[in-house]
């Protein structure tokens, strides 16, 4: 076989002060890494907290250039059934069929603002992947537009194209242990503030600042990362086999 596979767990904790390194969720994921460079993604996650809880399934798939070809979600919030949706992007246009009851049956194209960096697709590991994909040097900062099945902080809505610009700063290397193991790491941070990167915009509401740290490889895996603000959130790499 000519593809690799990477499979790994995170962990999510809350560091709200009256919930300080509780569990709030985890997530699984998958890597397939085919040798003509096509990627796909798949990940399973569940938040726990806050309520209304959240389940969401994703399978994405990436072109040799990591250029997105299309993205499956299925989203249940609250144990309930929220919806179901595939995006799919030629080059130039994303189309999207999706469903869920309060949105009935929907289909939707629009023309993609270009360059685009990827699909937002609310599994931590994607973020960390995404950012991987870019060459980075120390203190840079970038926008990155995205087109995402959701502009909730949580991915927590039935499933509609929806545009996000936010930025990304890198801040270096480091050295990272975690359950998983040690890693060498870039740290970058995901910021939602025109005064940091002018032009982000597009999320439901400003999302607090968002440090990630990935490996220092093609691979891009998602090691450890925070949210702050509202969330109050850790994200940590458990479980690895590549």
């Amino acid at each position: 076989m000519k593809h690799r596979i990477i499979e790994g767990r995170l962990e999510y904790t809350s560091r709200k002060p009256e919930m300080e390194g509780q569990n709030r969720g985890f997530e699984t994921f998958m890597f397939t890494h085919h040798g003509d460079g096509k990627v796909i993604m798949r990940a399973h996650c569940e938040i726990y907290e806050p309520e209304p809880t959240v389940m969401r399934d994703i399978i994405y798939a990436m072109d040799g250039n990591k250029q997105p070809t299309d993205l499956h979600v299925h989203l249940t919030i609250g144990d309930a059934f929220m919806g179901t949706g595939w995006m799919h992007f030629d080059g130039k246009d994303i189309a999207m069929e999706s469903y869920g009851p309060s949105i009935g049956r929907l289909s939707q194209k629009v023309e993609a603002e270009l360059p685009m960096t990827g699909f937002g697709t609310h599994p931590i590991v994607s973020d960390g992947y995404m950012l991987s994909t870019m060459e980075w040097e120390e203190g840079q900062a970038r926008l990155l537009n995205c087109y995402l099945p959701s502009p909730d902080h949580r991915g927590a809505t039935p499933p509609q194209v929806a545009q996000v610009k936010i930025g990304a700063v890198y801040i270096g290397k480091e050295e990272v242990t975690v359950p998983a193991g040690t890693f060498q790491c870039k740290h970058l941070q995901f910021v939602d503030d025109a005064s940091i990167v002018p032009g982000t915009g597009g999320m439901a509401g400003e999302h607090p600042a968002y440090d990630v740290w990935i490996t220092d490889d093609e691979d891009g895996i998602f090691v450890q990362g925070g949210v702050g603000g509202y969330m109050m959130t850790w994200y940590e790499l458990v479980e690895l086999k590549r």
